[in-house]
């Protein structure tokens, strides 16, 4: 299902006070910190390192490969400071590199239109301290497509902290990328019964990753939007929920549960260490995202510009119906698994040598079972487009005539 974009108009309204932001976030610090203090549940874990995340990340490069156009838009409608100051793009959640280079390319390339080849840009890079940081610096170093090959006033940074947190000094950006990292929660609310995907959980254990999800996205639009400056626009991308609710990664993920059953019948992981097996992934639909600007289509002086639902088709299936290599087609669907979602299913087992063992055993037994069941994982893209407005100015009172 592809959606046509909801356009909401800007409105006038003054822009909602500091202590309103911090108190936001503060409240929603609070709640996740009730909610964790029940039972200790391993948060979730970055994506493989070693450049892993980097080779094997085609459906999230895809979905973003999508939203292009709109980060496109918005560089060119952002309100540009006069003068020669940087203009400053920040990528939340850059995890390894390679999938943010097409998109700053795009970004820059519309800025430059507008600045020309002299005014200093800087791309800051922002992920968990645990990321793999190496790999990035010999992305913005090495790769043949880094986005400052040919433009000497580009500058890139990279920051080692949660976007959960305050990242930069309030009003520094002037455009923000979000691609396939919103979808993460900040914590684990509950352990889930007899799988590890929020998408299948149920009743209290359901309600309580709604409760986190809402909690953490206005966490999340609270701190953007102090970070933002009057007339910047902040770009996210999510995996997506279908309509009906699905993702098209159910197959994916409910052989991945069948084997981490057997594993566990074969004494290669504990029933404890499964039970903590948990993602911290929670796609939304387009409802939840929205939800937040309620009725006066406003948040933070944030304003939704466009909000779009499209399908991305599998491209390794593709492939495969073109050249019927079913062993390639469970390779890369295996090792998808393994480099974004294994780190987090891991971090439920204490010892480093078994944690490696796991993953090596869990891609295989996941390869030999998707080549026997070849099956396609079109999933879904949301994308949404913010604006954050110019406070009001309110005129100064006139003095009376006098007589």
């Amino acid at each position: 299902m592809s959606g046509e974009p909801i356009r909401i108009d800007p409105i006038s309204q003054p822009q909602a006070e500091a202590e309103n932001a911090a108190l936001e976030v503060t409240e929603a610090q609070q709640r996740q910190g009730e909610q964790m203090s029940a039972a200790t549940i391993p948060t979730h874990g970055v994506m493989e390192g070693g450049g892993s995340y980097n080779l094997h990340a085609r459906i999230p490069a895809g979905g973003g490969n999508l939203a292009l156009p709109y980060l496109e838009d918005a560089a060119r409608s952002l309100a540009v400071r006069p003068g020669t100051d940087p203009l400053v793009i920040a990528d939340y959640g850059s995890s390894q590199g390679k999938n943010s280079m097409a998109p700053m390319r795009a970004a820059i390339r519309c800025l430059r239109s507008r600045v020309g080849n002299e005014r200093a840009i800087m791309v800051v890079h922002v992920d968990q301290h645990a990321n793999d940081f190496n790999t990035l610096f010999d992305v913005l170093h090495n790769d043949a497509e880094r986005y400052s090959v040919d433009d000497p006033n580009v500058f890139p940074f990279a920051i080692g902290r949660s976007f959960y947190e305050n990242v930069f000094p309030r009003e520094q950006v002037d455009l923000g990328w979000c691609s396939y990292a919103a979808v993460w929660l900040r914590h684990i609310p509950a352990l889930i019964p007899g799988h590890f995907a929020s998408v299948a959980c149920t009743g209290e254990v359901r309600a309580a990753f709604d409760l986190q999800a809402a909690d953490d996205w206005r966490l999340f639009l609270s701190l953007r939007a102090r970070e933002l400056r009057a007339g910047g626009r902040l770009v996210v991308v999510f995996p997506g929920l279908s309509d009906e609710g699905a993702t098209g990664f159910e197959p994916l993920f409910n052989s991945a549960n069948e084997i981490l059953g057997e594993m566990v019948d074969e004494r290669v992981v504990g029933a404890d260490e499964r039970k903590r097996m948990v993602l911290g992934a929670y796609p939304r639909r387009r409802a939840q995202l929205l939800e937040p600007f309620g009725r006066e289509d406003q948040f933070q002086s944030l304003s939704v510009e466009h909000c779009a639902l499209f399908d991305l088709p599998d491209a390794a299936w593709t492939d495969y119906q073109l050249d019927g290599n079913v062993e390639s087609l469970g390779s890369r669907h295996a090792a998808f698994f393994r480099a974004i979602f294994v780190p987090s299913l891991a971090s439920a087992i204490s010892d480093a040598g078994r944690r490696l063992a796991f993953a090596d055993l869990l891609e295989q037994k996941l390869k030999r079972r998707l080549c026997e069941r070849p099956a396609p994982f079109h999933s879904f893209v949301q994308t949404m487009v913010l604006a954050k407005q110019a406070p009001a100015v309110t005129p100064p009172a006139r003095s009376s005539p006098s007589k």
